[in-house]
């Protein structure tokens, strides 16, 4: 199971210019298409004298989801320029949106590709790419006993602990990588630890 993707650390926003039309590219991290609906009703307001908002978006831990938009520019030459440089720099739960002023001199279809392929990268570059793992909440139960056991399963296999409890019973919360949990839980389960697995998908 692939348990790793990437997407932007932040939000961002670049500039480009190409015979007096300006291409502002823009990048928000999201999660939803309803996330997605409220930012780009934001930058209807924010750029509201701007002539085309071109995007494109994609979301999922897999990519599997996604759409573009050229927003009145030719067929071709705007939102999917704009996912292609997405798909390029392997990033998703992402939005990117170019809001263009036209100049008054037409780019043609060559043109308005590289502009907002361009604007795109630029903000892109602006943003920071970092990789991100899913993952499922486990909580534990043991005996004080057990500690050095359940410490050593936690360290070998990098798993990342939330909150603990030492007592006679003991208590842990952890974060375990989807690609790894059933492997994990077998094994606290083998050594008697009591181990309940929430089915929950988080990303940390």
């Amino acid at each position: 199971m692939v348990d790793s993707f990437f997407t932007i650390e932040k939000s961002a926003r670049a500039q480009f210019k190409d015979r007096n039309s300006r291409f502002i590219g823009l990048v928000f991290p999201v999660a939803c298409e309803e996330e997605i609906k409220e930012i780009q009703q934001q930058l209807r307001k924010e750029f509201y004298d701007a002539r085309h908002h071109c995007f494109a978006w994609i979301i999922g831990f897999d990519g599997s989801s996604f759409r573009a938009n050229d927003d009145g520019e030719p067929s071709g030459s705007a939102g999917k320029p704009i996912y292609n440089q997405l798909l390029s720099a392997n990033v998703t739960n992402i939005l990117s949106v170019v809001v263009r002023y036209f100049g008054g001199t037409k780019l043609g279809v060559p043109g308005l590709i590289n502009a907002y392929k361009t604007a795109t990268k630029l903000a892109l570059d602006e943003s920071g790419i970092v990789k991100k793992f899913t993952a499922r909440k486990m909580s534990l139960s043991f005996n004080y006993p057990e500690v050095n056991t359940v410490m050593q399963i936690v360290q070998s296999e990098g798993i990342k602990v939330l909150d603990q409890q030492f007592d006679m019973l003991c208590t842990m919360e952890i974060v375990v990588k989807c690609s790894i949990a059933e492997m994990v839980s077998g094994k606290l389960e083998k050594a008697g630890i009591v181990c309940v697995s929430n089915d929950e998908m988080i990303v940390f």
